[in-house]
Parts: structure tokens; sequence; C-alpha cells
């Protein structure tokens, strides 16, 4: 068994750590009180609109596992829907338990069982990220527009720069090009085939500039942010106190939320403790708002780790017959 070098150790180790210390101080950062009744919240919350919000969340992953295809089709690879979802979702569980692991186990997971190479496959993966980079950016614009001051005020607080990520991106793709470039220089045969590997990831990537059918791969894009923010809105209906809480407020801790999510192994501790930030900033009060975030976290995880385990017993046994090398 190869051993993990300290970097990739640090790597998995560093946010899960995180997550512990921020699931530690947003429990001994309230008082007993605040920790019962937060705690009350949770247990008494609407079970219903609970399993809604679950239910959209699994509906924006279908969303997903049908979008994939459009930018698959280009590379000559027509995946069964079901393998789409299990790999999506067996990433996603991969996810929580190791930092960034589930891209590239979604991307081995349908080369094994559809007729597609890993790099192809992840490059598509790639290309998906930065699609859905560019909507989170409109949406931040979107909110801009109605909740300026507050949504500037937490990106000064908490030194997030979502166009920085943006122009990053960027240029680790001009830069990957430029690898490319350099790697077609030499013959050596371990250079080549590093070379054969990168301009299979390329082309993966470059597959959703050929796609047949980008109208409705925009939609099902649109579809599965609208679905993320609709999971937000429907969850408050859960918690009496939020009932009056507008578009706009919610609007803000998505987004902030959805960064939150990055910096820990699935957003755990930190992403409960964000949500109450933002909406003690529209006058919720800390119980309410951290019990909104942690109603969220937990659903949406219990429903990952489910569907995820689910999705891992049922890909080879769905695909007995149909393994690719």
């Amino acid at each position: 068994m190869a051993k993990l070098s300290p970097k990739k150790a640090a790597k998995i180790a560093i946010p899960i750590l995180l997550g512990f210390f921020f699931v530690t101080y947003s429990i001994t950062s309230a008082s007993a009180a605040e920790r019962l009744q937060i705690w009350h919240t949770i247990i008494n919350a609407d079970p219903f609109w609970v399993s809604i919000s679950v239910g959209l969340g699994l509906l924006s992953h279908w969303l997903r596992a049908l979008r994939w295809k459009y930018t698959l089709l280009p590379l000559g690879c027509k995946p069964r829907v079901l393998n789409s979802f299990f790999a999506i979702m067996f990433g996603y569980l991969s996810n929580l338990g190791i930092p960034r692991s589930g891209e590239i186990l979604r991307g081995a997971s349908l080369a094994t069982y559809e007729d597609v190479s890993f790099q192809k496959s992840f490059g598509t993966i790639v290309s998906e990220r930065i699609i859905d980079l560019v909507m989170l950016l409109i949406i931040i614009g979107v909110a801009l527009l109605y909740q300026s001051k507050e949504l500037l005020d937490l990106f000064t607080t908490y030194q997030i720069n979502p166009f920085m990520s943006l122009f990053i991106l960027v240029v680790l793709i001009g830069l990957f090009f430029l690898f490319l470039k350099i790697l077609r220089i030499s013959n050596h045969p371990l250079v080549i085939k590093i070379r054969n590997f990168f301009e299979g990831l390329w082309e993966g990537m470059q597959s959703i500039l050929h796609m047949k059918y980008k109208f409705p791969f925009i939609l099902y894009t649109i579809f599965i942010w609208g679905l993320y923010i609709c999971v937000f809105m429907v969850v408050k209906y859960s918690i009496p106190e939020l009932d009056d809480l507008g578009f706009g407020p919610l609007l803000v801790a998505f987004i902030v939320g959805t960064f939150s999510m990055s910096l820990t192994s699935g957003g755990i501790g930190i992403f409960p403790i964000s949500i109450g930030v933002v909406l003690q900033i529209y006058g919720i009060e800390k119980v309410s708002g951290e019990a909104f975030g942690w109603i969220l976290w937990s659903s949406q995880t219990a429903m990952t780790v489910v569907i995820g385990i689910v999705s891992a017993i049922l890909l080879p046994v769905y695909n007995k017959n149909q393994i690719f090398e």
C-alpha cells in the first residue's frame, strides 16, 4: 500500500481538522442556554419542509447527471444516466471524507463503466466546474444589485474575492495549455505518456465548445442553480422565526454558504456559523440563524451519505457485465 506524502496528507487532514475546529467553536461560543435553544429549534423544525428541501437537492444532482451527457457526447460517449448519477453521488460522498477527491473518483467511476477515458471524463468535469463558477458569479452580480452593502461587507470581513478566483482559474488554464505545448517538443517515452494524458484532459475540457445541444446544457445549469437556491428558500419555512425572511438575505446567505463549503470537508462546522453570521446582519437571532444552517447542512449531508453509499454499492451491480479498461 502506497504511503501518503506529507503534502498530500496535509491536504486531506487540514480541511477535516478545520471542520472539527469550527464544530467545536460553534458549540463553545454559544452559552448553555443558546445551545439548548439551537437544539430545540433543530428537533422541532417542520419535517415536511426539510424533506422537500432534501428532495430538491436530490433533483439537482439528477439534473447534473443529465447535463453531464452533453459534454460527453462530442467525445463519442453516450453514458447511461444512472451511471452518471451514481458516479456523481459517489464522488460527493468521497468529498466528505477526502477533500477534492470527488471529481477524480467521479471521472474514474464513469471511465470504468462507460466507453470514455479517465482524462477525457475528468476534463469534462473541469469544464463543468468553470461553468458553475461563472454561474455563481452571475448570482453574486444579481445579489450585488439588491444587497450590495451587506454582501461587500461580508466579502471584506472574510477576505473573499470571487473575481480573483475566476482570474486564478483562467491563469491556471493558460498555464496548462502552455505546459501542453512544451510537452509536444520532447519525444521521451515518459513525456509522451504524460502528453497523451494531458491531451486527453484538454480534449475533455474542450468538449463544452463542441456541444451540439448548448441550449439544453444552459437550461439544465440554470435549473441546477435555481434548485440550490430553492433548497434555502424551502428550509426557512421549517423554522417559524424565519417565515418573514426575504429573498435578498437568503441569497446572500446562499452565496456565503457556498464559499464556506470549500473551506472544510463538506462545509462541516463553518457552514452553520457562516449562515448564522449572515442572518444576524438582517436581525435574525444567532440561535435561529445557526439552527437554520445546521438543518440545511445536516439534511443535505445525510442525503449525500445515504445516496452516495447506495451509489457505490449499485455501480458494480448495475454494470456487472460492462467494464472498460
